[in-house]
């Protein structure tokens, strides 16, 4: 029976059963006893618990009855509807419940072999960037004989019982799952990547192009195996507030399917190919259902033909599961959780993804330059002293997705915490030969700022130019400590990795080479005045700047006289009287041809303000060659320190 899942607290399910049978003992487990510490900490549950085991409830319990399903679901007395609506979006993913419920089949209880019941289960979530297996004893709390938690329809049927005190093992107790995120359990359950949308703020519901390019989205991922997941902002006191729709404030819902249906009827409907972006959600309550357009009885089904609506499996009954419009959907809804499955098999007929994790701490230190906790850009004095991770985007364009993710602090709700740190992060555009940490961020544009946020997980998607960028992530304020992972997915390997050094290191033959002495940031900008190099009326320039004998090359910029390059490098220079030369040349199939070169003095003087410098020719002037003003913007700045 092995297992790849690391197993949590160190208790490894097959010996623990194997113990229980040999005894002929049921497993008691000491890491999660049937006391009240692992009911509550602080508000009981509504009546006198007793923990029963499942053969005491039914006198015919099963693990599943009649397979999985979303409908097996019902929210018990503690407010965790997100998690029962993950739980229903799991039930929809045999690939991924078979996962988080491993060796089910062998799990489930056998009557003609009662002997091999041990009264232990074991489930995996995926924590903080590993599979965990955790280990529960079937002893469930009830009040009056009857589950007070999460419970399937059928009161025969134990999985998501057990799946749910697995869960409330690792948060502590029940209680601690009081109140959370749908998506950061779907993540738990998948390893997927959570992407919260603003469904009000983004204001979907006013602006069709945007909805429409929403539903394509949620389309390709819900048919791709990710999970999406919904809810309506509450105040306080309106938390699971029944609104005149029948929908929920502060509830999750868990979304079961999103389609385009075909309206119409017969051939009518085929050939006119007429159809309506819908979406199905579910109540984990199992009741209480949305009461407008295209509800269960809704008189928009009617344009809607019965072989489609037998695809649909459209049922007239208060089970908590409904469709709407996608339009409907848009407006009543404010936020949605999106889960996707990223692929990074090397072999599949869909996008594939290169994925770079890494792991970090948000640390504070008695030196100053090695704390690793300096809140958001808004503190500018601190703000580099956070931890930096360097990627490269190689392809000309590329959609770039990143992921940071804290560590879940459930677990301290009953000591008073618990509560998510506010994290984000920012990506800049630094120079193509960047190897140490930054120290000056006035020359490095910033390209893209997440939203900060007091939630587990903080996504974006961002499209990138070519080029090597480093990612700063952050808690909002300074001095804030704590846990993070990082997951950066591009097309092709970026090469991410932490920037650690902030300088070159000092090595035993550096007294005889020299020390770099100072390091000069040079930025090139655009260039003007080119001469015609083809028959099209244009040149494929670009330009290489070099430095004691180390050079960074821009990208060829097609078919134009004015480029616009906007390249860098950084030279870290031990000897400061050798010029830096800036080289522009034309990209030619047969040979490349010179264009002009800028000859900048060894002690180069620092251009705050870009300044256009003449371009020369192999020690000519340009002009002699090629009439017309020829020019090049340049910016350098240089620093005894590192930048």
């Amino acid at each position: 029976m092995f297992s790849s899942a690391t197993p949590y607290k160190n208790q490894h399910y097959a010996d623990l059963r194997k113990d229980c049978i040999r005894d002929k003992t049921l497993f008691e487990d000491p890491e999660f006893p049937a006391t009240n510490s692992s009911l509550y900490f602080r508000k009981p549950p509504p009546g006198a618990v007793q923990w029963k085991r499942p053969g005491e409830i039914s006198e015919d319990p099963h693990l599943f009855v009649e397979g999985i399903s979303s409908h097996d679901l019902n929210q018990g007395v503690v407010g965790n509807c997100w998690f029962v609506a993950a739980c229903s979006c799991l039930a929809l993913k045999p690939h991924l419940w078979k996962k988080v419920i491993p060796d089910w089949k062998e799990q489930e209880w056998d009557p003609k072999h009662p002997e091999d019941y041990a009264g232990i289960f074991h489930f995996q979530f995926w924590i903080f960037g590993e599979w965990v297996d955790v280990v529960v004893d079937d002893r469930l709390p009830t009040i009056n004989g009857e589950l007070i938690y999460c419970h399937s329809k059928n009161n025969n049927e134990f999985w998501s019982a057990l799946l749910e005190k697995a869960y409330a093992k690792l948060s502590g107790c029940y209680e601690s799952l009081e109140g959370g995120n749908t998506g950061d359990a779907v993540v738990d359950f998948s390893g997927a990547v959570a992407e919260a949308i603003n469904l009000e703020q983004e204001a979907y519901h006013n602006d069709q192009a945007k909805q429409d390019k929403l539903f394509e989205d949620l389309l390709k991922v819900y048919d791709r195996g990710g999970i999406i997941s919904c809810s309506i902002k509450a105040e306080p006191h309106e938390i699971e507030l029944k609104m005149v729709n029948g929908l929920v404030k502060g509830h999750a819902y868990s979304v079961t399917a999103v389609k385009r249906v075909r309206l119409g009827h017969g051939l009518i409907a085929y050939f006119r190919n007429e159809t309506i972006p819908l979406i199905r959600m579910r109540n984990p309550w199992g009741k209480t259902e949305w009461k407008g357009a295209w509800s269960d009885s809704s008189e928009e089904w009617s344009k809607v033909g019965d072989t489609e609506r037998g695809n649909l499996g459209i049922t007239v009954e208060d089970d908590g599961e409904f469709w709407m419009s996608f339009t409907d959907w848009c407006k009543s809804f404010t936020d949605a959780d999106v889960c996707r499955l990223i692929n990074t098999s090397l072999i599949s007929i869909h996008k594939t993804w290169n994925e770079a994790v890494h792991f970090g701490s948000w640390s504070k230190h008695a030196e100053p330059l090695l704390n690793r906790c300096g809140g958001c850009a808004n503190h500018k004095q601190t703000f580099l002293q956070n931890p930096q991770y360097l990627f490269d985007v190689t392809k000309e364009a590329d959609e770039v997705l990143i992921s940071l993710q804290q560590r879940d602090m459930k677990i301290h709700r009953r000591f008073g915490q618990g509560e998510n740190l506010t994290i984000g992060f920012a990506v800049f555009k630094v120079e193509l030969n960047r190897k140490y940490r930054l120290h000056d961020i006035l020359t490095q544009p910033c390209v893209a700022t997440s939203t900060y946020i007091n939630a587990r997980t903080v996504f974006m998607r961002c499209v990138l130019s070519q080029g090597r960028y480093v990612i700063i992530p952050t808690t909002f304020k300074p001095h804030v400590l704590g846990d993070y992972m990082i997951r950066v997915f591009t097309d092709v390997d970026s090469g991410c990795r932490e920037l650690t050094e902030d300088k070159p290191k000092v090595k035993c033959w550096s007294s005889f080479l020299g020390y770099p002495q100072v390091v000069t940031h040079v930025y090139v900008h655009e260039a003007e005045g080119l001469q015609n190099q083809d028959n099209t009326g244009g040149a494929d320039p670009y330009v290489i700047i070099s430095c004691e004998g180390r050079s960074v090359r821009s990208v060829i910029k097609k078919d134009t006289l004015q480029p616009e390059f906007a390249t860098s490098g950084i030279f870290y220079r031990k000897k400061t009287r050798k010029p830096i030369t800036v080289e522009v040349w034309n990209s030619n199939a047969v040979k490349d041809e010179f264009m002009g070169q800028v000859v900048l003095s060894g002690t180069v003087k620092d251009t705050t303000d870009p300044q256009r410098l003449q371009l020369r020719k192999r020690g000519r002037q340009m002009a002699d060659e090629m009439p017309g003003s020829i020019s090049l913007r340049v910016f350098t700045s240089t620093q005894l320190t590192a930048i």
